[in-house]
């Protein structure tokens, strides 16, 4: 699903590589949880993932996509329909309702469902169903709690049916009982849908839950007896 060989990353003005040959293999339906202090490189690792930066050395393949290869056009398909983002800040727009704020990802995919305004309402609502917030579809953000406005960010980001979630700090702006329901939430979208999920945090409710936990520190993924690779 997601393989990144000799990954390297260094951003301009800098003295040091922020990602230092990165070898990284993730399986479909894997939930991996990236742990590390900030700066270590865990959410560029993340953007390299999700196609957002392709400034870096290496090959990085994505559900059978290389990366480096795409087109303007291929990369920005891949990023709206392969790919869900999720983020500490929730990057959601007040002046639109909740289900206006999950459907904007069909503003950005091709086609005809695109354009039928019955279909990305069904869909919006469906998800709002998802994350437990029936009901919610007319209501501004601005009335909700950190832990719904972040719902809302997650159905968002399954609008198009994405394989991968990429979820970085998804936790970082909520308190401790709210933060444990998205970590359920996410739980829950791995084992009943299946889904890949590959979440930065510091959060240790979300370390727990990754079926798999990656340890960075200086841009250098450490496997679980400490040695780097």
């Amino acid at each position: 699903m997601i393989r990144l060989q000799n990954v390297r990353k260094r951003y301009p003005g800098a003295e040091t590589d922020v990602l230092c040959g990165i070898d990284l293999t993730i399986d479909s339906h894997d939930f991996v949880s990236l742990v590390g202090r900030s700066g270590s490189g865990k959410t560029t690792l993340l953007n390299v993932i999700g196609g957002l930066d392709r400034a870096f050395e290496g090959e990085v393949r994505v559900a059978g996509h290389d990366l480096q290869a795409l087109r303007d056009a291929e990369i920005s398909d891949f990023r709206n329909l392969t790919v869900g983002f999720v983020f500490q800040a929730y990057h959601l727009l007040d002046h639109l309702t909740c289900r206006e704020n999950v459907a904007l990802a069909a503003l950005f995919t091709r086609g005809e469902s695109r354009r039928d305004a019955s279909l990305v309402r069904s869909r919006a609502d469906e998800l709002l169903d998802a994350v437990g917030l029936q009901g919610a579809g007319a209501r501004s953000p601005s009335t909700l709690s950190g832990g719904e406005r972040q719902r809302i960010a997650i159905a968002r980001a399954l609008f198009n049916r994405p394989q991968i979630l990429l979820c970085d700090e998804p936790t970082g702006n909520l308190d401790t009982e709210t933060g444990r329901e998205v970590v359920d939430l996410l739980s829950v979208l791995h084992r009943e849908r299946e889904m890949t999920i590959v979440a930065a945090t510091h959060d240790e409710g979300i370390a727990t839950a990754g079926v798999r936990v990656l340890h960075m520190r200086d841009g250098l993924l450490e496997v679980g007896d400490g040695s780097e690779r």
